[in-house]
């Protein structure tokens, strides 16, 4: 089967569909001919991607509020029929010190980005498992796998990410309804704004997240990382001692990647608008 059979009329909803990586993901699957719609808390960016896009059905979607989210789900199986495929991709990453972190900060990284995944997973299967077809895809990182310094609270909530998708695919696996996680590394969109990344591997583009993705709802699989040369860097690591892990970490930059290394200037925006500031 090609990837545009696979495609092609699908009914696919991603989260945090407006910009970066649920954009590009939203782009790439319109074009293989998905029944795409995209949700986001940020009306006017929503608005002006989905118009540009071509989209027929978009909306408000807060991914932490359980009506909001069954409300969006029933919306778009109203539009466009039964949900084949959702993508939680909805996520926020505030970067900086544990200690200088404030309360609401953390809770707000838990609540979009465990939470949020957890309670769109629920929703989406609860319909696919009474038709024993559908697919659940939820963005993890791999800073799910990696301790990341400046990243505390954002990996522990990319671990649970993956703890908890890992277990709904075993749960569900006799059911028809998948579970994938996808890894990626560091990637070209706000998140990664004023930081320069590993040293020695690049970061990723958007559109290879999207690509990882329409790999994963043609030939459905438990996890995929991106890019492949970090994801084997990342594996690599569970075999060697802690020290000697953390060492090569070390050479990678990655202790001062979200630390010292930053031009908070150019961060700044991004960080507002994760921390909930208004601008």
């Amino acid at each position: 089967m090609t990837e545009q059979d696979a495609i092609r009329d699908k009914v696919i909803v991603i989260t945090g569909g407006a910009r970066g990586i649920g954009l590009a993901t939203a782009t790439t699957l319109h074009r293989l001919g998905a029944k795409v719609a995209i949700g986001d808390v940020d009306e006017a960016k929503l608005k002006e991607s989905a118009t540009e896009l071509g989209l027929d059905v978009y909306g408000k979607l807060d991914v932490t509020d359980p009506e909001s989210f069954s409300a969006f789900l029933d919306d778009v199986e109203r539009q466009l029929g039964p949900l084949d495929v959702l993508i939680n991709n909805a996520g926020i990453m505030p970067a900086g010190k544990v200690i200088d972190e404030p309360d609401r900060v953390t809770r707000r990284i838990l609540d979009i980005n465990v939470y949020g995944v957890i309670l769109g997973s629920k929703l989406a299967a609860q319909r696919m498992v009474a038709r024993r077809s559908g697919h659940v895809i939820n963005i993890a990182s791999l800073a799910g796998e990696t301790p990341t310094p400046g990243l505390a609270t954002y990996c522990a909530s990319k671990y649970a990410v993956l703890g908890f998708t890992d277990s709904a695919r075993i749960e569900y696996r006799d059911t028809g309804v998948h579970f994938s996680s996808v890894l990626p590394t560091f990637t070209n969109t706000e998140l990664v704004a004023g930081t320069s990344g590993a040293k020695l591997l690049k970061n990723a583009e958007p559109e290879d997240i999207a690509d990882a993705i329409v790999g994963l709802i043609t030939k459905p699989a438990p996890r995929v990382a991106v890019t492949r040369a970090a994801g084997l860097v990342v594996a690599s690591m569970k075999f060697i001692p802690q020290s000697t892990g953390e060492f090569i970490a070390r050479k990678l930059g990655l202790e001062h990647v979200f630390l010292d290394d930053v031009d908070n200037a150019a961060r700044k925006a991004y960080e507002d608008r994760a921390r909930g500031i208004e601008s």
